[in-house]
């Protein structure tokens, strides 16, 4: 079931552009295709075009002038970001200011913000998806699929892409065995990046907005809200076509992640990734974690019973009197913080390896599961 298509009128999706023209007219025609968007509910979508040396305003007007976008409200917003801050996190701010000044400008007391990339195609249920998703999240994350419409793809990095994906459908796997997360219940994706994020103008402000870093702004902006007691979800139904392009502005981001696999499939080095043990260990300390703050009062003896230091123990008690946490969500990103990883940093491993690793530790712990419930006595 999709939300109201009138809730459209609650949302502006913003969208960071720097020298886009030749490929952000197919982000337009596709966000102007969208589900319960119509002359009557036009979506708000707002560009921030930074630092462009090539036609992208005026390609943008030129749609307008063709009669795209006739069931979108498209505002273009010309910024300049001077050195050293001319960097993605920076535009991307800009650009959800901006949208949140749009919508109070208007009225909007209730707002959604929807984060997109310019090189993206949503896909024709993404906005209403999103705002449905809200309904039971504070956050939602969309998940990225290669843009179909893209030129074919190398049949060896099509299969490398598809069992990276099955390494991280088992770590989830894992997750649902071990401390399942009932506000992003099964199934669920693993991606909250910013091709594809949906959360309210308020929450967004509260936490300080997006930290304006030039790689990871996003998932720094999902640990705030995880912080500040967020729930996170990443539904199966919101999901959005990215191109694979290797060329890309920010080192670390995922063209820097696709130029990697396309030279794995072409033979040039091999994919690793952190073994099995690595996400257990990560999966079974923040559920228990997250039961000692559940134990009530006491959570900081039941802390110094799973070994944490004294001096971190007292550092949470000092923050949570402070700054109270509202669940264990919060308490759990507090404590990670201050304890940091668990240990030294696993070796990566061989991409088929890990995958049966993954498969057998995920067997391993289904028939302990299934022997454990057979011992439970009857109710």
């Amino acid at each position: 079931m999709l939300a109201d298509p009138g809730a459209l009128s609650r949302a502006v999706v913003c969208v960071p552009a720097r020298n886009e023209a030749a490929i952000l007219s197919r982000l337009i025609r596709s966000l102007d295709a969208q589900a319960g968007a119509g002359p009557e509910t036009p979506l708000r979508v707002l560009v921030l075009a930074n630092n462009c040396t090539d036609e992208t305003v005026p390609a943008l007007r030129a749609l307008e002038r063709d009669g795209i976008g006739g069931n979108l409200r498209l505002r273009v917003v010309e910024a300049r970001i001077a050195p050293p801050e001319a960097h993605v996190g920076t535009a991307r701010r800009m650009a959800l200011d901006a949208g949140i000044a749009w919508l109070r400008d208007e009225g909007v007391v209730d707002g959604v913000l929807l984060s997109t990339d310019a090189d993206a195609v949503a896909l024709s249920g993404w906005a209403l998806a999103n705002l449905r998703a809200l309904e039971g999240a504070d956050l939602v994350g969309g998940r990225l699929v290669i843009d179909p419409e893209a030129e074919r793809p190398d049949p060896d990095l099509a299969d490398l892409h598809a069992r990276i994906e099955r390494y991280w459908v088992g770590v989830r796997a894992l997750e649902d065995l071990i401390d399942p997360p009932p506000h992003d219940p099964a199934p669920r994706h693993g991606d909250h990046v910013a091709a594809s994020l949906a959360l309210r103008v308020d929450l967004y402000e509260s936490v300080g907005g997006l930290p304006a870093l030039a790689c990871g702004e996003d998932n720094a902006l999902v640990s705030l809200v995880r912080r500040a007691g967020g729930r996170v979800r990443h539904c199966p139904a919101v999901s959005i076509a990215v191109s694979d392009r290797a060329a890309g502005r920010v080192e670390g981001g995922m063209a820097t992640e696709m130029l990697r696999r396309s030279r794995v499939a072409g033979g040039h080095e091999s994919y690793r990734l952190p073994p099995a043990d690595h996400w257990r260990a990560l999966i079974e300390r923040r559920r228990d974690w997250r039961l000692a703050w559940e134990a009530g009062p006491d959570w900081p003896a039941a802390l110094r019973r799973l070994g944490i230091d004294a001096g971190i123990v007292g550092a949470m008690v000092a923050e949570v009197a402070d700054e109270p946490c509202p669940n264990a969500i919060a308490f759990v990103e507090r404590l990670a913080a201050w304890v940091g990883e668990p240990g030294p940093e696993p070796a990566p491993q061989p991409l088929d390896d890990v995958l049966a690793d993954l498969e057998a530790l995920r067997l391993k712990l289904a028939r302990r599961g299934g022997d454990l419930a057979m011992a439970a006595p009857a109710a």
